[in-house]
Order: C-alpha cells, then sequence, then structure tokens
C-alpha cells in the first residue's frame, strides 16, 4: 500500500488502520510502503507505472487526484494511469477564527471583510494545499479578499491562528475542536454537506447561504490501469468489509474520518468533478507549485 505522505499524518493513520485488517481477510500480508515527495506524485507515478496485477494500491489522497493536475507537470496521467477501486472515508473541514475577531457567525465575518478588503490574514499548510484552496474557494463565492500566509504544515497554520499572527483558518475537525472547546478559537461552520458528527450544532457553508459548497478530503483506494476487474472487484468488497468492523470505524472517528464508500465509477465521477472545481480555483486566484 504506497502513502503518498511521511509517518504521522492523516493518509499514513488510515493506511495503519486498513493494513492490519485487510491482512486478516484476505490472509495475504499488506506491507505500508510510505513514498512521500512532489506533493504526492511520487506514490501515485510509482502505482501507475506498476504491474496491474493487484499487488500494488495507492491509498489516494483528495487533493493529489485532484489538485495535482493542474498544480503541477505531470510525467503520467492520474485519469488514464490510475483505476479507481473505491472511497474510504471523508473528512470535512471546520472554518475557525481568532477569538479576537468580532464575528460569531460566518455572515458577520463576510460583512466584516467586506468593510475591510485584504485586512484580514488567513493560513494554510502551503500553497495547493486543501487548506488553502478552501478558503480561497470561500473568498470567490463570498466576494471577499483576504490575504493568504502559507506555513509548513497544518500544524504551524494552526498555531499561526492560536497566536493571532492570521485571523482564519480551514482546519481539520480533529485538531480544532479541543481549541474550540477550550475557548481558543471560535467555530463558524464546517465545510460539508451534512453536520460533522462531532459537532452538529454547527451549521455548514451550504446551509449558510453557500448552496453546493462541499469542501471535504478523502481517502481511496486506487491501482494501476488495465488491472483485472475481477481483482478490482475483490480489492473493492474487501475494503468495504474493512471499513464495516466496529473499532476501525471507532479508530477512524477519533481520527474526524466518517466512513464512506463507493463504487470505481461514483469514484471516477468525484475526481472528475472535483479536479475541474479546483482548477478554476488555481486559475482564478494564480496558484503555483511551491
Amino acid at each position: 500500500m504506497l502513502v503518498p505522505f511521511a509517518p504521522g499524518g492523516g493518509s499514513d493513520a488510515m493506511a495503519r488502520i486498513a493494513a492490519p485488517r485487510l491482512t486478516e481477510q484476505m490472509g495475504q500480508t499488506w506491507v505500508v510502503d510510505n513514498r512521500s515527495g512532489a506533493g504526492g506524485n511520487l506514490a501515485a507515478e510509482t502505482v501507475a507505472r506498476a504491474a496491474p496485477d493487484g499487488h500494488t494500491v495507492f491509498l489516494g489522497f483528495a487533493t493529489i487526484l485532484t489538485v495535482n493536475p493542474t498544480l503541477y507537470k505531470l510525467t503520467f496521467s492520474m485519469e488514464h494511469d490510475l483505476a479507481p477501486v473505491t472511497l474510504l472515508a471523508t473528512a470535512q473541514y471546520i472554518v475557525v477564527i481568532n477569538p479576537g475577531v468580532p464575528a460569531n457567525t460566518i455572515k458577520e465575518f463576510i460583512a466584516l471583510a467586506k468593510q475591510k478588503p485584504g485586512a484580514f490574514n488567513f493560513s494554510s499548510g502551503g500553497a495547493g494545499t486543501p487548506l488553502h484552496l478552501g478558503a480561497e474557494l470561500l473568498s470567490r463565492r463570498a466576494g471577499i479578499r483576504m490575504t493568504h500566509v502559507p506555513y509548513k504544515g497544518g500544524g504551524p497554520a494552526a498555531a499561526a491562528l492560536l497566536a493571532g499572527e492570521v485571523q482564519l483558518l480551514f482546519g481539520s475537525i480533529a485538531a480544532s475542536v479541543p481549541h474550540v472547546k477550550a475557548g481558543k478559537l471560535r467555530a463558524l461552520v464546517t465545510t460539508g454537506m451534512k453536520r460533522s458528527k462531532v459537532m452538529p450544532e454547527l451549521p455548514t457553508l451550504d446551509e449558510s447561504g453557500f448552496p453546493g459548497f462541499d469542501v471535504s478530503t478523502w481517502y481511496a483506494f486506487l491501482v494501476p490501469a488495465k488491472t483485472p476487474a475481477y481483482i478490482i472487484k475483490r480489492l473493492r468488497d474487501e475494503s468495504i468489509r474493512m471499513v464495516a468492523l466496529t473499532d476501525v470505524q471507532k479508530v477512524m472517528a477519533a481520527q474526524g474520518l466518517e466512513v464512506e464508500t463507493s463504487t470505481p465509477q461514483e469514484l471516477a465521477a468525484r475526481i472528475k468533478r472535483e479536479s475541474a472545481m479546483w482548477a478554476g480555483v488555481i486559475k482564478d486566484a494564480g496558484i503555483k507549485s511551491e
């Protein structure tokens, strides 16, 4: 199982949850191989070039599959050289602000931002990351202008918000909620189409005047193109069995993940839809890879 990031992050956690259960179910050892580099493209290309025999699987991450084809010059095709198997899990984001900002709702924040164009800063884990792109999409949908301040990772981006260096962050729910409950951050909305199970009292952006606004990260399995359909079906069936396990769902929930599976066709359609959306945001915002 090729993981596109170094050990310790969300992708690695998902892999460490899945691998031992799949090993038990299938009677064949699953080895987690962290291949970080080139914004996740290294792992994706390794799988794309592998033999289509079902023994090399890519733990795909949303933006690698939907953003990187626009952001980078690739030597392979995410669309044509990888075959979708199934979606595994999704995690929406939470829009949080520093308590020093006099706003309690997203509408109040947008009204303030319109009064002071460019006065508010938002942090992210780097150009082209989900935290960056989500805030850029909100800016365009809301008709406001904020200044992007990139940091080297989601942790430093959150620390900057806590310190008051920036005013807003599209943060992970798992990492942000403890700060919200402690009064160190103020939560405005979540970014999926359904309310978060972790903070069901918070409205979504879709409910708050931005119909169809859906920015969620997700994990999925993909294999090399030309992998036979019967192998893809076996991998999908075993993956769906795995994420249905009670202990797996409990561990995933602690990571802020919600189980969501799909057919290969549904996953392909999601990748295509989100790729088109992010290509527009990247072009409008003039985002370049770092």
